[in-house]
């Protein structure tokens, strides 16, 4: 059980002192103020908190959905965003272990949302544990660090960020006889510290997930050189000689939420475990809805009046889009209604929406300032259209906790994934999962 200063430290890694004060006020009557709370976290002042007040603020934390004790396998979430990877895999009983994540508005919505047993560590920036950013460090020592800092996993899941791969610009280590294979091709980029870990921790699967056009990157160049570093760690990729535009590891979130959303997917399972034999993403199919999705499943009635477009904003959007379409482009805002299915949502959503603007009437016949259309300006999704969007939340059902400004709420919307897709990916993983478990804990067993 936490202490008083223990709960209220962690939940400042969440919320701010003015929001625990005005939630005790509500909650309990509580006349606590952001003040004293700051006081005492500084070391300033004592504060006991009264039972209720205890009990109110303990709530705010969220519980363990799946304990060691009862989890079927274990799971790292690495460049963990807001958790859609992990929440995808914790729905099929996965445990995580450890979380990596650097931006601090992101960590503060993953905390708010998952709860972790005692042993699950919590880490910045990746490259503290696999010591990228130190040409010195050996090899040897950047895998014994690894080893020391990550627990052992089953399954390891990275959303990493794609960068321009320059094998040119690891010549000066290459010279000098301190890199070889993909410890020398992949230097500088975030994907080498993912490879890194699975070359140091050997997990019996991984799924990385990327944006489509990382398979034409640099004429195709980039997604080689990844192909090539997880075939020579060791590991089959599901589908990956596949040639042609239905490429099976190209999931598009349409199929789960209303929203057009292609993403890259490679699934691996580890070669000596024998394990991945007919495994395909063409299979994800059977985990379709039946029925397809629209944006009224996630769309509000009403909402307030914040979300809808100003008239100067509305103009401008109206205005580019009208002298794109003379010209023959297709540039412009994207308008839904109940029955669309929406574009990509973005990480600049918060800047003016466009890409997807809610109907709310507007008569395209009548003269754009009619004072009466005027009232019909389209509006903007609010944060939990977007959640319910990418499969964080349900309408009727928002459980998921926005602790941070639209503005950041939009941003990690936009950079997270389909929560649904990657639920389907690991329900299509698990047996295979688990069989790798058996096999691996029968080849210990022998040695």
């Amino acid at each position: 059980m936490l202490n008083d200063k223990e709960l209220i430290n962690q939940l400042l890694d969440i919320y701010d002192q003015k929001f625990l004060a005005n939630f005790l006020k509500e909650s309990t009557k509580s006349n606590l103020c952001r003040e004293t709370i700051n006081r005492y976290v500084k070391g300033k002042g004592e504060l006991s908190l009264t039972v209720s007040e205890y009990e109110a603020l303990q709530s705010l934390l969220p519980q363990p959905t799946v304990q060691p004790e009862n989890a079927d396998f274990t799971f790292i979430d690495l460049f963990a965003g807001i958790g859609g990877i992990r929440k995808g895999f914790e729905a099929q009983n996965g445990l995580c272990v450890f979380t990596s994540e650097w931006n601090k508005y992101a960590v503060r919505t993953y905390k708010a949302n998952y709860g972790n047993c005692s042993s699950h560590k919590f880490n910045e920036d990746i490259r503290s544990v696999t010591l990228s950013n130190d040409e010195s460090v050996s090899e040897e020592d950047a895998y014994k660090n690894i080893r020391n800092e990550i627990p052992e996993h089953d399954v390891l899941l990275a959303g990493f960020p794609c960068q321009p791969f320059s094998i040119a610009g690891v010549s000066k280590k290459n010279a000098m006889g301190k890199a070889h294979g993909f410890e020398c091709t992949t230097q500088g980029t975030l994907f080498f510290d993912v490879a890194r870990i699975i070359a140091a921790r050997k997990p019996k699967a991984f799924v990385l997930e990327n944006v489509k056009n990382l398979k034409s990157h640099d004429k195709g160049r980039t997604f080689k050189v990844i192909m090539k570093t997880l075939d020579e760690l060791g590991y089959e990729i599901a589908d990956s000689d596949y040639q042609g535009n239905k490429d099976p590891k190209i999931l598009d979130g349409q199929h789960f939420t209303p929203q057009h959303r292609e993403r890259i997917v490679l699934v691996g399972f580890r070669r000596d475990l024998h394990v991945h034999e007919g495994f395909t993403l063409k299979n994800i199919s059977q985990y379709f809805p039946k029925q397809s999705p629209q944006m009224g499943d996630i769309l509000e009635n009403s909402v307030d009046p914040k979300y809808v477009l100003t008239p100067k904003l509305w103009k401008y959007l109206f205005d580019y889009a009208k002298k794109h379409k003379a010209k023959g482009n297709g540039f412009g805002y994207g308008l839904v209604n109940e029955s669309s299915i929406a574009r990509t949502l973005s990480a600049r959503y918060y800047k003016d929406g466009s890409e997807i603007l809610v109907d709310r009437g507007w008569d395209f016949s009548l003269e754009f300032n009619d004072p009466k259309n005027e009232l019909n300006r389209p509006r903007r999704l609010t944060p939990y259209e977007c959640a319910r969007l990418m499969g964080f939340a349900h309408k009727g059902k928002d459980e998921f906790v926005i602790p941070v400004s639209d503005t950041q709420a939009y941003k990690q919307f936009g950079n997270s994934v389909v929560v649904p897709v990657f639920e389907a990916v690991a329900r299509l993983m698990k047996e295979r999962i688990m069989r790798a478990i058996e096999v691996d804990e029968g080849c210990n067993n022998a040695a």
